[in-house]
């Protein structure tokens, strides 16, 4: 099963799905609802290496702004992978695809709504900030 993850230069998520498959039709699928669904068209796509991206940005008429990611380019979607490894590794794997798409999502919308872009705010803001935060979910729980 593969997970394609849209998360825009700010780090938040905007579409994600589990897949059986990773081929051209399928990139063009998602690559399609993600154009769709955003209101600006995209200064730049930031993709792995994978090549069906770059045949399905052909058939959309994109290449200008594909760039294969390398490294560097590729790091915020990669680093943004992490928390949802390590949930998948606490739950022994997912059990099915409709599962994993659940819990992705929601963890998606959970992600965007808590996620404070620390480098952007003064620490008693994010003091203030994860203090609201900690009340919210006390409240949420209770």
């Amino acid at each position: 099963m593969y997970l394609w993850r849209a998360v825009d230069d700010e780090g938040e998520v905007l579409d994600l799905i589990a897949q059986r498959r990773r081929d051209t039709q399928a990139a063009l699928k998602r690559l399609g609802r993600l154009l769709r669904n955003q209101p600006v068209e995209p200064e730049r796509i930031t993709t792995d290496g994978l090549a069906s991206y770059g045949a399905a940005l052909r058939e959309l008429g994109m290449t200008g702004v594909h760039r294969p990611g390398r490294l560097r380019e590729n790091n915020r979607v990669e680093n943004s992978h992490l928390p949802i490894r390590r949930r998948e590794r606490q739950q022994q794997l997912f059990k099915s695809q409709a599962s994993a798409q659940r819990f992705l999502t929601t963890h998606a919308a959970i992600y965007n709504t808590f996620n404070v872009q620390r480098h952007l705010i003064s620490r008693p803001t994010l003091r203030r900030f994860r203090a609201e935060a900690d009340a919210a979910w006390a409240a949420a729980v209770a």
